[in-house]
């Protein structure tokens, strides 16, 4: 074989190797024509499960928005809790993750986050009959409940520094059922996951409104799937410039009394 012919086929090898490696962008959720969403099942005005793989509340109505304004022509709900919903986005047990998920720097290093979707506020829920509590300064000594996965406990104890007595609690559901049968004294995390609960608590409970955090509350999906976080960042835009996220707003938090943003969040851009 000549000189040239050696190098041709050497280039054309490259190239081929080339097209292998490089076909296209990396796998992502634009791919998928039914996506597999997780969705909170015990958070009242959030995600609850209603039935066999039947879900209701805001995150379940703001995914099933998403999924239908990024071309996805079915949606397969599943359940996800704190504890877990890493590591099924991880695993690619399930594409995205919409279960008011945190948009914090060691979240950001293992998921890609869209939006978020709605920048909430931590507040602390207490019962009813105590009224020794006006903010999170009053939780001093007292026994705050620690939901699983979850770091709002950390913004009262780590950040604020307030001598708190932690309850450990499997999820935020059990964290209410331990302050109705005080085996704690507080619950402490977005105010719409408290509201939820309230409002469909009745009067047992009150919320203190005094919030000291901004929740910026993310769609989480596989760690570089740049191409799916820009296309879910271009729905929600749309969602909040033509009414729908209001509407959704008002749907389910309309009568707790909470004081609703209409606005597009201003998104930390896709990583």
């Amino acid at each position: 074989m000549s000189v040239r012919a050696a190098l041709a086929a050497a280039a054309g090898l490259v190239v081929l190797l080339a097209g292998a490696c490089g076909t296209g962008r990396p796998e992502s959720i634009l791919d998928r024509e039914t996506l597999v969403i997780g969705v909170k099942p015990d958070q009242p005005g959030l995600g609850m499960k209603v039935g066999e793989g039947r879900y209701e509340g805001f995150d379940v109505d703001v995914a099933g928005e998403v999924a239908r304004r990024i071309g996805a022509r079915g949606v397969r709900f599943v359940t996800v809790l704190s504890s877990n919903r890493q590591r099924f986005i991880e695993e690619g047990k399930v594409d995205l993750v919409v279960a008011t998920y945190s948009i914090t720097p060691p979240n950001r290093s293992k998921v890609t986050f869209a939006g978020p979707y709605y920048v909430a506020h931590q507040d602390t829920l207490v019962r009813a009959e105590d009224e020794d509590v006006d903010n999170v300064r009053d939780l001093k000594g007292r026994r705050l409940c620690q939901a699983a996965g979850s770091n709002s406990w950390r913004r009262v104890k780590e950040e604020r520094q307030i001598a708190v007595r932690l309850v450990a609690a499997a999820s935020y559901s059990e964290c209410l059922d331990k302050l109705r049968d005080r085996t704690v004294d507080a619950v402490s995390t977005d105010d719409l996951i408290l509201a939820g609960f309230s409002a469909r608590a009745g009067s047992a409970f009150r919320i203190v409104n005094a919030p000291f955090t901004d929740e910026r509350l993310g769609i989480g999906m596989r760690k570089g799937d740049l191409d799916g976080c820009e296309a879910v960042n271009r729905a929600l835009t749309a969602m909040y410039q033509d009414g729908t996220a209001e509407r959704l707003l008002k749907k389910w938090f309309g009568a707790s009394g909470l004081d609703l943003t209409f606005s597009v969040p201003q998104f930390e851009g896709c990583a």
